[in-house]
């Protein structure tokens, strides 16, 4: 619970924008407490009533629309703008409209006049989100910022994606390139490490354009992993802005953060505001960064133009976070200055997981296993106890899935195994009874 809240305009409601499906995202989750503990109307776009979100005691209500984002643009907007014509006419004033993934911010954006009657937005360019979220584009503002990034390639075809691993050299990481083809035609299911041209090529289907990201591989051993968070008024200027360190993510090395702690680091938040002023950024962003030991340089890995999903890490002594800052600024409110909280965050099983695999890759047990009471937690929260609950039911039941649909499969592997080590005997017993037959006939002659 926070130790000091600050006022926000309690009249003014919000509602979580989501395109795609992820019914066990833990962000909303995070900003359905933020806000409602104080007293703030909450509303989210959901896939189910029974999602870990939809069920939070601080939530106002739910909105079934459940979006794959392959959905045409133009319905997309219309759905969205369904949900805020709705809301306008129940409460009688604009929301706050909050996204919760690249592919929301990118819609809200672009068609920011569209929304305009329904929704209060961050004065961000409209076609800023799209850009920074585009892993190849990305890229190319850091060289042309002078912003250090891992050497980084956007090959349209299999032969420049050899091409670029021959430059960049191996090990080699993929990610899905851009907003919403991630959605539709994902080359990989998170950060992926490759080492070889065989198993680069196995990510990446034989014909047809490319949309993946490969870029230079920093070892785990000789880097540290950083996150700034930060929410900016008009022009870029930061009202809110956090640093600290990811200790472990799951996946390993690639995937969500699930242990973490904020410290505070001047050099990495100059780095991230100048970054946002240079590029006239307006909203709420999360920044992921490697510390290069080799060079002693941090270098950015990724620019999420929304609310990081373990955003609730950060707090100032003021209880101003990302969302709260964003909320405050919208309503005209000034956004209190004071420093961040020293605090950690953890995501449950995630973070089991995770240190599981550490301990079987490293044969020996990862370090801040041991529980701290200033952690903020994903999930279990003992005012808000159903979220967890829901989240566990459904991970279960994934798992059991995921576990039951390998059956078939590795029964049919050991089938096929049998019969090859069957067949391989029956031979053996051939040769060998040919073997005894052409003995016993030279031995009557």
């Amino acid at each position: 619970m926070n130790r000091t809240s600050p006022a926000l305009d309690r009249t003014t409601p919000v509602l979580l924008v989501r395109v795609g499906r992820y019914p066990l995202a833990h962000g909303p989750v995070g900003a359905v407490r933020s806000l409602g503990r104080v007293g703030v109307q909450v509303r989210a776009m959901v896939e189910d009533r029974l999602t870990p979100t939809a069920l939070s005691r601080y939530l106002t209500g739910a909105v079934v629309r459940p979006t794959s984002g392959r959905e045409p643009v133009e319905q997309l907007v219309g759905i969205v703008e369904d949900v805020g014509r709705r809301l306008v006419r129940e409460s009688g004033r604009r929301c706050v409209a909050l996204p919760t993934d690249d592919e929301a911010a990118v819609l809200l954006a672009e068609h920011a006049a569209e929304f305009a009657p329904y929704f209060l937005l961050p004065p961000v360019p409209a076609a800023l989100p799209r850009r920074l979220a585009d892993k190849g584009a990305l890229y190319a503002d850091c060289l042309r910022y002078g912003i250090p990034a891992p050497r980084s390639a956007a090959p349209a075809d299999r032969d420049a994606l050899l091409e670029a691993a021959g430059r960049c050299g191996y090990p080699l990481v993929l990610k899905n390139l851009a907003p919403f083809t991630r959605l539709s035609h994902p080359v990989v299911g998170h950060a992926t490490v490759v080492r070889d041209d065989g198993e680069l090529l196995r990510h990446c289907p034989p014909e047809g354009p490319l949309s993946v990201l490969a870029q230079e591989y920093l070892p785990d051993a000789q880097t540290e992993h950083w996150i700034t968070h930060l929410c900016c008024g008009a022009g870029g200027e930061p009202l809110a802005l956090f640093t600290g360190r990811k200790l472990r993510s799951y996946p390993p090395s690639g995937g969500f953060t699930t242990r973490a702690v904020a410290l505070p680091n001047p050099e990495l938040a100059g780095l991230a505001a100048g970054l946002c002023r240079r590029i006239g950024y307006s909203g709420i962003a999360d920044l992921d960064w490697r510390l290069d030991l080799r060079d002693g340089r941090y270098k950015l890995l990724d620019f999420n133009p929304r609310a990081g999903a373990q955003f609730r890490l950060f707090e100032t002594v003021d209880g101003v976070d990302v969302v709260r800052a964003l909320h405050l600024s919208l309503t005209g409110r000034p956004v209190p200055r004071g420093p961040q909280l020293d605090r950690y965050y953890g995501v449950g099983q995630l973070d089991a997981l995770s240190a599981a695999v550490a301990l079987w890759r490293d044969h020996r047990p990862p370090t801040d296993l041991r529980p701290r009471r200033s952690t903020e937690r994903a999930w279990l929260c003992h005012d808000d106890l159903v979220p967890a609950a829901a989240m566990t039911v459904r991970f279960t039941g994934q798992a059991i899935r995921r576990v039951a649909g390998q059956i078939p499969v590795r029964a049919t592997a050991v089938r096929a195994t049998v019969d090859r080590v069957a067949a391989v005997r029956a031979t053996a017993d051939r040769a060998t009874a040919v073997r005894t037959t052409v003995r016993a006939r030279g031995g009557s002659s």
